[in-house]
């Protein structure tokens, strides 16, 4: 389907970003990864459905897109570019494992994926509540995993990273209409699992922000023999 165009602002603001980052502005790739770290990372983990290989992946997609920079032509705004990237490399390493592990050692792999943690730094004066969001995200993010693919990257992009459904379908390569169809069978699903409704305390799943995006930066940065 044909891109969307980017806004003139977006597309400004990109190209200024991007002239600084390949004249190896170490600022500038910084404020790259920063901007988007969450969005990769959501959309990483709902391919690969592993935290800690959906960084790995976001990584790689960081590396490569810095080092084809130059290929980055402003038809799509640089976060759907990198996202591109991302959805490409995450597709890979699932090729690549599927290559070379059996299908019962990747199964057990895939159930020892660890469920990301309700994060750290969200404080309470009220322990039970504290106990029952953990629970409530656990049984999300759960749920999200069990989704058949072509659902669960269709329902992060749009409720958990809130994505809007024309943004999605162009990043997806998908017509409005399908980005609305596998949405619904998404929530129809997760319903079935949940029992309930699920409410807005989906913003809040998958979180990527504080330790965790900084220590991805900080990796990307001294991959690409960057400073700031």
């Amino acid at each position: 389907m044909t891109p969307m165009p980017a806004s003139r602002a977006a597309v400004s603001a990109d190209a200024e970003l991007v002239r600084r980052a390949l004249a190896r502005d170490g600022m500038a790739v910084r404020t790259i990864v920063e901007q988007n770290n969450r969005r990769l990372y959501r959309i990483a983990r709902s391919i690969v459905r592993s935290d800690s290989e959906a960084e790995d992946v976001v990584q790689e997609a960081y590396v490569s897109a810095c080092t084809h920079l130059d290929s980055f032509r402003g038809d799509s705004n640089l976060a759907t570019w990198l996202s591109r990237i991302t959805i490409n490399e995450a597709f890979a390493r699932l090729r690549r494992a599927r290559a070379t592990v059996s299908l019962e050692a990747l199964t057990a792999h895939r159930s020892e994926a660890q469920i990301i943690p309700f994060p750290q730094t969200a404080t309470t004066d009220d322990p039970e509540r504290t106990m029952a969001q953990r629970e409530i995200l656990g049984l999300i993010e759960r749920a999200t995993d069990n989704l058949p693919e072509i659902f669960r990257i269709v329902f992060v992009a749009r409720v958990i990273e809130g994505m809007s459904v024309e943004e999605t379908a162009d990043l997806l390569g998908l017509t409005a209409k399908t980005v609305k169809t596998r949405l619904h069978r998404a929530r129809r699903l997760l319903r079935q699992q949940l029992g309930s409704q699920i409410g807005a305390v989906l913003t809040d799943a998958f979180p990527f922000a504080g330790r965790r995006c900084q220590r991805m930066t900080n990796a990307i940065i001294r991959r690409l023999g960057l400073s700031d």
